[in-house]
């Protein structure tokens, strides 16, 4: 095992924020992107997993939530896919395999438009790329709104269920407690910020099929906000892509199912970084 396979938190000055991240491993770099209203910690069943296996995983933190700094305001997809790209410019990461869930796996797509030439591979979990409905951006606008006033507390109370399956919020009493600590700790206008960049949203749909590298598209059976036909729709858009369906899973199968998730994601990897 190498000295960095053990996880090593950093943070980096770009582009007039801090960007708390961690960085573990040696060989082939992996980016994995949080969703909303996370923040890097998501992804630990992944970086020590993948560390491990001798793939160098970096998993930031988005302005506004963990330990990178707070803009209010409005913070469209566009700016974290180019605080992403200044992040693997200061680490001196070139072309890198992406992946993202939920509003990360949005993220991921605005990187592939931005960055074409920067992507080796792709992973897509939880995710959809639809541009929002109008009265989707209502929706996004009050909630934000609604956080600055109130916090994540009630949010986070309501919207439990539908993150991390009821079943496995009872069999898997740490997961949900590991979601909830997130989510309580979202800073609100962070997150406001986020929901009102993801409300004026592009329409991802046409760039998928012009994704030209491999691509993982997973999702959890029991998804309620990304169902499995999203997943099923991202699947034929991209030419040549793998999907996977995790069972007795929600919104977060790398949380609530990550052996399987693992498992998934390391043969897509094995493919993908064996090329020269």
């Amino acid at each position: 095992m190498t000295a960095r396979a053990a996880a090593t938190a950093a943070t980096a000055e770009i582009g007039g924020i801090t960007v708390g991240y961690d960085d573990a491993g040696t060989g082939d770099p992996l980016v994995l992107v949080h969703g909303h209203p996370f923040d890097r910690s998501m992804w630990a069943p992944q970086l020590g997993a993948f560390a491990a296996r001798g793939v160098r995983v970096v998993a930031p933190d988005l302005r506004g939530y963990g330990a990178s700094s707070v803009v209010p305001g409005t913070t469209p997809l566009e700016t974290f896919a180019r605080d992403i790209a200044a992040l693997c410019d200061h680490l001196a990461l070139d072309r890198i395999v992406i992946g993202g869930l939920s509003m990360g796996g949005q993220i991921v797509m605005e990187f592939c438009r931005l960055f074409p030439d920067r992507v080796r591979g792709v992973l897509l979990a939880d995710t959809f790329p639809a541009a929002e409905t109008e009265d989707g951006k209502r929706v996004r606008r009050d909630m934000a709104d609604r956080l600055v006033r109130e916090g994540l507390r009630g949010y986070t109370d309501e919207v439990l269920s539908k993150m991390v399956a009821p079943h496995n919020i009872a069999a898997l009493p740490a997961v949900a407690d590991h979601v909830r600590r997130m989510m309580y700790g979202a800073p609100p206008q962070g997150a406001a910020a986020a929901l009102r960049g993801r409300a004026l949203r592009p329409d991802y749909r046409e760039l998928l099929g012009r994704i030209a590298v491999p691509a993982l598209v997973v999702v959890g059976r029991d998804d309620e906000y990304t169902p499995v036909a999203d997943a099923e729709d991202m699947h034929r858009r991209i030419p040549g892509s793998e999907l996977v369906v995790v069972e007795g899973a929600a919104h977060l199968p790398n949380l609530e199912r990550p052996e399987a998730f693992n498992a998934a994601l390391g043969r897509f990897l094995d493919r993908v970084m064996t090329k020269a």
